[in-house]
Formats: C-alpha cells, structure tokens, sequence
C-alpha cells in the first residue's frame, strides 16, 4: 500500500508538472506570436506614414501653420494662413477609403486673414454615441484643398517644422484619449508633410478613484481595451512578489476592490510597498487577440496612465492616513501615484506587539 500511494504520488506529481510545461510553452508561444504582431505593426505604421507624406513637385505644401495641435487626442486645431488669395478651402482627412472633409472658417485677427478649424476625433475603442470623426489605427493624411478666385483648385499637404521649440508646460505634449485610451497625435511625415498617427489602446486597468475609509479603502477603476470577464485581482508585495487576493466586484468596464490591509501587514513586519494587479481567472482565459490586440492573459497593474500631466506623483499627492481594521488592528498606510503612474500602496502595522 505504501508503494503504491508513493506511486500514485509520482504520477500526480509528473501530471502536475507536465502541466506546467505546456502552459510555459502556451506562453511562450502566444508571447512569440505578439511580439511578430507589434513589429508588423511598426512596419506598418512606417510604410504609412512614407505614403501618407507623399508631395509632388514645388509647392506641394503648405507653410507651417500658425498653430496645429490636438488636445487629449480628441480636439483638433488648425489656423494657417494661405500664401496666396483664396476663395474658400477646407481640410481633408484621409487614410485609404476613408475621407473627411472639413470646411475651414475665415477668421481676420488683425487684419490679418487665417483659415481655422476646430474638430472632434475620436480613436478606436471610443463609445458608439460618442460624437466626432472615427479614426481608424493607423496614419491619416492632412490636405488643405483650397479654391482660387479665378476657381483653380489646388491640393496640398502642410508642412511642419522640426525645429519648433516645445513649450514648457506641466501637460504632455501628446495625451491618450481620457475615455478610450487611444493616442492621436500629429506626426511628420519623413517628406515634412503633417499627418495624424492613430494608436489604439492596449490593455490596462486605469485607477479612477480612491476612497478611504475609517475601517479601510475602496479603490474604484475601469478597464480599458480588455475582456470584461473573469479576472480576480491581488496586492502583490514590491520586495519580494508576495501576493494577498483582493474582493473585487465589477459593474460592466468598472470595479472596485478593497484593499487588503489586515493580509498586506500580516504577511511580514515593516513597512512595504505594494501594487495591485488584475489578472484572468484560470480557466477563463481566452484568445483575444482579434478583439483586444493582445493574448488575453496578460497581467494588469493598475494605475493612472490616460492623464496629460508629467509627473502624476507631484500632481495628485496623498497623506498617510491610519485605519482601524475589523479585526481590531491600527495600520498607517498611504495609496499614491507613482511618477509612472502605477498606483501604489505603503502600509504599515501598528498595533502593539506586532
């Protein structure tokens, strides 16, 4: 009998490791076959923007413009000034099949005479009643088309300066879409023509707020660009990767989570710092590269990203603060942003004889 509970052991114990060695190579595999995917992708985004900066001859652009921007990846702003008389104009849009055409209104700022335009974009990802232009991932073109007063009609790119100075400001110069996640920005184009790259969101869990608690704190946030099912979360140890499991509840692309504090002190004495990641529930992993870009059972860290500040520590700074726990414990902890964004958690045990 002994023998044979020791052989049924060793059988259990090459399942179990035969189990591990194909879900490594799973990994692998889909870990692979997403690295192929983001490089086709870069020499895709590449080629574009060679044809999207494609001009023909003398004069196939247009000076720099007065002012060109995009405001968290969602409000476009132009004014140029045409170097010529001209009747009307307005700006195009275009990747592919694909075109939009905006009128350009005349504005006249000290006598002066400039071409504006304000639109709405709006990235992959983005809501379906969400108002404004939908941009597909990739490079669109921009061309102004403008008409003469003798009705010549010209069409031209618009060229951009590579040695305009950046303002000093406290935002980024290119901010993802606060909804969707989707980056749009201007781009030159290697010709020095303008266009707008279009990049979708990849998977991420984004901290939306932090609510403490005399007895604990609940910490509410959203998924971005991932599967709406099946995840769990955990507080997991910066030191040494020691994870604790998280109650975590959801209500469609949101959920909210307590911390953990009474298993986050009770795992080791002194002060640690702690992330709080999401990942997918074994069993309900699944491929989803198709819908979301990615192989489905990546971990996420959450934390602050879809924000155009610079530095999101000096921007949303936290207090320590001290919680009575349930189970009768004191703990000192303070939930912060790092400078990169991630949402931290510093907490330390108080109670006498800890």
């Amino acid at each position: 009998m002994h023998r044979l509970g020791f052989a049924v052991r060793g059988r259990s114990d090459r399942a179990h490791l035969d189990r591990v060695h194909l879900e490594r190579v799973r990994l692998e595999r889909l870990h692979r076959e997403w690295v192929q995917l983001d490089r086709l992708r870069q020499e895709r985004v590449r080629l574009e923007r060679l044809l999207a900066g494609h001009a023909l001859g003398p004069g196939a652009l247009l000076p720099p413009p007065a002012h060109l921007s995009l405001r968290d990846s969602r409000t476009l702003n132009l004014a140029l000034a045409p170097p010529e008389p001209v009747g009307r104009a307005h700006l195009v849009l275009s990747r592919g099949r694909v075109r939009y055409e905006l009128p350009l209104a005349v504005e006249r700022p000290g006598g002066g005479r400039l071409f504006t335009v304000t639109a709405t974009l709006r990235g992959p990802g983005a809501a379906a009643g969400a108002a404004g232009l939908r941009l597909a991932d990739g490079v669109w073109r921009l061309t102004v088309v403008t008409t003469g007063p003798e009705g010549r009609v010209r069409h031209r790119g618009i060229a951009v300066d590579p040695d305009q100075p950046l303002p000093l400001t406290p935002t980024v110069r290119h901010a993802p879409d606060p909804d969707s996640g989707a980056l749009i920005r201007v781009v030159r184009c290697p010709s020095g023509r303008a266009a707008l790259q279009v990049t979708r969101a990849g998977p991420h869990a984004e901290l939306v707020r932090f609510e403490p608690r005399g007895d604990g704190a609940a910490v509410h946030g959203r998924l971005v660009a991932a599967p709406l099912d099946g995840w769990r979360a955990r507080a997991v140890r910066r030191r040494d990767g020691v994870a604790v499991p998280a109650q975590l509840s959801f209500r469609g692309a949101e959920f909210t989570l307590d911390l953990p504090f009474g298993s986050m002190t009770g795992a080791g004495p002194g002060q640690w710092v702690w992330d709080v990641r999401l990942s997918r529930e074994p069993g309900r992993v699944r491929a989803a590269r198709e819908l979301f870009g990615d192989p489905g059972d990546r971990e996420l860290t959450l934390g602050r990203r879809l924000t155009d500040v610079h530095d999101p520590a000096a921007a949303f700074p936290t207090p320590y603060r001290v919680f009575a726990l349930p189970c009768g414990s004191l703990v000192r902890a303070r939930a912060y942003v790092t400078t990169s964004g991630a949402f931290a958690v510093a907490c330390l045990d108080l109670t006498e004889g800890s």
